[in-house]
């Protein structure tokens, strides 16, 4: 069976409250480069506009009219002044608009989720918070409190369900992202410098994460 490591759990005053225990292999997994590397790469791929054109000799303007007769004058043919040989002409083989999207294994993609989650926390950017349970909507509250946990700079913010003082909170602070763990991604988990989870979220991740039971034979 796998170890639990045991993480530590803290309040919106950044007192230690408690203790949690999560997956080993969720959290306390083996740091693969390899697959981080995939997993950035993918994403950036896909964040891609690929709305890129260039103009062939059909969509370049320019008449369609041929230039001189085909013989007798001594020049050389012409049937088009939108060749790609002469100035103004078309480009050939140019960028044109593509999908650079593409599909990434799934065992790879929770595989590198693992290895970000475990880094972060290995490299103690991954705090645990008991619930983030605000006082009201406004921003400032909310800044406030991530100055009480140490966090001044890009702070990715992991909950589950409605909070909807949270939500309006952080919306408007710059390098604050907000998301559902189900929706947690390996690009975010390395780009912010510090990983804000509560506890019921970090709990989901270990479960969905984790190593899955075999169901038992009836």
């Amino acid at each position: 069976e796998a170890l639990m490591p045991k993480v530590d759990v803290f309040d919106l005053s950044n007192a230690k409250v408690g203790e949690v225990d999560l997956a080993d292999a969720v959290f306390a997994a083996e740091v693969n480069e390899a697959l981080l590397y995939e997993a950035v790469r993918h994403h950036l791929a896909g964040a891609r506009a690929g709305t890129h054109a260039t103009k062939v000799r059909g969509s370049v303007a320019g008449s369609g009219k041929k230039l001189w007769k085909q013989k007798g004058t001594g020049r050389a043919r012409i049937g088009s002044v939108r060749s790609p040989i002469w100035r103004h002409g078309g480009t050939v083989h140019g960028p044109q608009p593509r999908d650079y999207s593409y599909n990434l294994p799934r065992k790879m993609e929770l595989g590198a989720l693992r290895s970000a989650l475990s880094a972060k926390l290995r490299d103690g950017e991954l705090k645990v918070i008991e619930g983030f349970t605000l006082a009201d909507h406004k921003t400032k509250q909310f800044k406030a409190t991530l100055g009480t946990l140490e966090c001044s700079r890009k702070v990715l913010v992991v909950d589950n369900g409605e909070n909807r003082n949270l939500a309006l909170g952080a919306r408007n602070i710059p390098g604050v992202k907000l998301v559902p763990s189900r929706e947690v991604n390996v690009y975010d988990v390395l780009g912010y410098d510090r990983v804000l989870v509560s506890q019921s979220a970090a709990a989901k991740l270990s479960e969905s994460l984790g190593p899955k039971k075999k169901k038992e034979a009836l």
